[in-house]
């Protein structure tokens, strides 16, 4: 997934920080949506994923106008429904920004939304 930094992905508007480069809140939103579209092809009809850890490092800023990639690595397996994929981000001379890991975990879809929204039906 391609990214161009706008004043809306900065630290001072995210309030992560004080200064106008690419936020680290809005880093790892984007690469947790690189993991959800690398799930979709472990998931069935009526699953979902949801994210459960994230563990990155957040190496260079990028500034206003810079553009990123972020390319996420899925495993070659599901272990019990659990998914870690591997994540690099890189700018636009190829240099590294952030890398690290993202978890997700397969879930039904529609038991996973009367849970959260506490309408759980006991069976």
């Amino acid at each position: 997934m391609r990214h161009e930094v706008t004043d809306a992905d900065t630290a001072v508007t995210v309030g992560s920080g004080d200064v106008p480069v690419l936020s680290t809140p809005r880093l790892i939103a984007w690469m947790e949506a690189a993991t959800v579209q690398a799930a979709a092809p472990f998931t069935r009809t009526g699953q979902t994923s949801v994210g459960t850890a994230v563990r990155i490092e957040h190496f260079r800023a990028t500034p206003v106008g810079g553009r990123v990639e972020v390319i996420a690595e899925p495993p070659a397996a599901e272990a019990g429904g659990r998914l870690t994929f591997l994540l690099r981000v890189l700018d636009g001379s190829g240099e590294l920004v952030a890398a690290g890991e993202i978890d997700r975990v397969i879930v039904d879809r529609r038991r996973f939304l009367a849970r959260a929204l506490g309408r759980e039906t006991h069976r």
